[in-house]
């Protein structure tokens, strides 16, 4: 078996996903190039030597319905003998664009490959390959009673005990963190430029540096007027647009290879994924799958959270990492220590992609060795990888 490591890693900026948005005007498939050109030029690599590219992206519908790894390869300008494939995992889809790459590097598939995620929320609306549709069929709705992901973040908040205040109190530290990695240059290797129409974006819209408890504690609850409030007439109801993840256009690039083909070209691996886990929970809790995921991932690698310098845990919503962290009581300082998905944005398909960049780049500043990245997903599903920083070693 090969081994499998990570050359680099690049990010756009991340841009709120509306009409109006940074990255509003940017098709999707020119936000993807942009990206994939970065990663080629800056690597020196030869795109004709890229074996495939594995992008994630949940929202397969209009501008984002034609492969569009394979349509923003082609709009780089690189060689169309190189193939792409389009992974959906929910939230999770572009950290198993990530697990899928090293699998293939692994198994003698592939000797290079780039592992991105694109997703444009302001283009193309969350929900919008559902258009109306049920998805679950008479089966699934017989055995389960499905909720939106808010309500069931709602259910999380209820069974961790977790409080209005604690989840806008994390919040405002998911921004006040991000502002200050952006502020002391963190984030200026991960981020490359994006033109757009009315110019050059080259740092996160999201990020709300001013963002106090007070100001959050305004916010209504999102979710309890829903139609499924009524199933839940106990629930203390507490998720707002304040304390859940933004909806965010972006687009995220890794270039992975054989240690052996890295080495034939001259190129440093910056790291490696040690492990990776994928387990399905409760599809009505939904967003719990992270703690099982998290359980398995330390069995199969050996490692205990005593070794992990930092662990990135997908702030779908506040309660999820909280919850998570409850559960495995790592200390605050560790926790997504550069600010999650409350304060940079989660563009779906792009997000794991994303942590990952952001995760890599962490460890190699403090000199830490291993970081964990975690994902709930979508149908109670998650994803967990161990990341190796080469640097530490």
């Amino acid at each position: 078996m090969s081994a499998a490591v990570i050359v680099d890693a690049v990010r756009s900026p991340m841009g709120r996903g509306k009409p109006g948005g940074a990255l509003a005007g940017v098709h999707p498939v020119g936000l993807l190039a942009q990206v994939l050109t970065a990663l080629v030029e800056r690597t020196g690599l030869d795109p004709g030597t890229v074996d495939d590219v594995i992008v994630g992206c949940v929202g397969q519908a209009g501008e984002q319905s034609a492969t569009p790894g394979r349509q923003a390869w082609l709009a780089a300008g690189f060689p169309e003998h190189v193939p792409s494939v389009t992974i959906e995992r929910k939230c999770g889809s572009g950290q198993q664009a990530l697990d899928f790459a090293v699998q293939g590097v692994a198994a003698g598939a592939y000797d290079i490959v780039i592992a991105a995620g694109v997703e444009s929320m302001s283009r193309v609306p969350m929900g919008s390959a559902r258009m109306g549709a049920d998805p679950f069929g008479p089966d699934v709705l017989t055995r389960f009673a499905p909720v939106p992901q808010g309500v069931a973040a709602e259910l999380v908040a209820d069974k961790w005990g977790l409080m209005r205040e604690a989840l806008d109190a994390y919040a405002v530290r998911s921004h006040t963190r991000a502002a200050q990695a952006a502020a002391s240059g963190a984030f200026d290797r991960e981020i490359v430029p994006i033109t757009t129409a009315d110019g050059v974006v080259s740092a996160d819209e999201t990020v709300r540096p001013g963002s106090t408890i007070e100001r959050l504690a305004a916010l209504p609850p999102a979710f309890a007027g829903s139609e499924h409030a009524a199933r839940f007439p106990r629930l203390d109801w507490k998720i707002t647009a304040g304390n859940s993840s933004q909806l965010t256009d972006g687009a995220a690039a890794m270039l992975v290879m054989s240690e052996e083909r890295a080495a034939a070209l001259g190129r440093t691996p910056r790291g490696r994924v040690v492990a990776s886990a994928v387990r399905g929970d409760d599809p009505v809790l939904m967003l719990t799958g992270p703690i099982p995921a998290t359980r398995t991932l330390l069995r199969r690698c050996g490692l205990s959270l005593d070794d992990v310098a930092a662990a990135e845990v997908n702030e779908a919503f506040a309660c999820v990492p909280l919850a998570w962290q409850t559960e495995f009581g790592l200390d605050d300082d560790r926790l997504n220590p550069r600010g999650g998905a409350i304060a940079l944005g989660h563009p779906l398909g792009a997000s794991g992609i994303r942590l990952a960049t952001t995760l890599l780049g962490f460890l190699e500043d403090t000199g830490g060795r291993y970081g964990l990245q975690t994902m709930c997903e979508a149908g109670g599903m998650a994803n967990a990888l161990i990341l190796e920083n080469l640097g530490a070693r």
